[in-house]
């Protein structure tokens, strides 16, 4: 199962900051995505795209967590490409694959 099936992304970028709102569709679903998506997590995910440190900030009465990136590769300002804009990263972040028993653990 990927991200995609129980969360959506909003993302925003200025220069090489980047951040990813991961949106559970089911606030139900939050704890879920609070266990299985760590900061460490996506930056392994995002590998040589992200040159610095990823923070997670979660707000739980929303069902999201906010994922900041610094030194993103393909900021909006230093890049000639658009895709290579931050918004691209979210759908990226939203293939992450999810194991199957977190969410049977997850009462799902």
């Amino acid at each position: 199962m990927q991200l995609r099936e129980i969360a959506h992304a909003r993302t925003g970028d200025k220069g090489n900051l980047v951040n990813i709102a991961l949106i559970a569709y089911d606030p139900a679903k939050f704890e879920l995505l609070r266990r299985v998506v760590s900061a460490r997590r996506v930056h392994e995910w995002f590998g040589s795209l992200v040159a610095g440190e990823v923070v997670r900030y979660e707000l739980p009465r929303l069902g999201a967590l906010n994922f900041v990136f610094a030194r993103a590769t393909g900021g909006v300002t230093n890049s000639l490409v658009l895709d290579g804009h931050g918004k691209s990263l979210g759908f990226l972040l939203l293939d992450m694959p999810v194991d199957d028993t977190s969410m049977r653990h997850a009462g799902t």
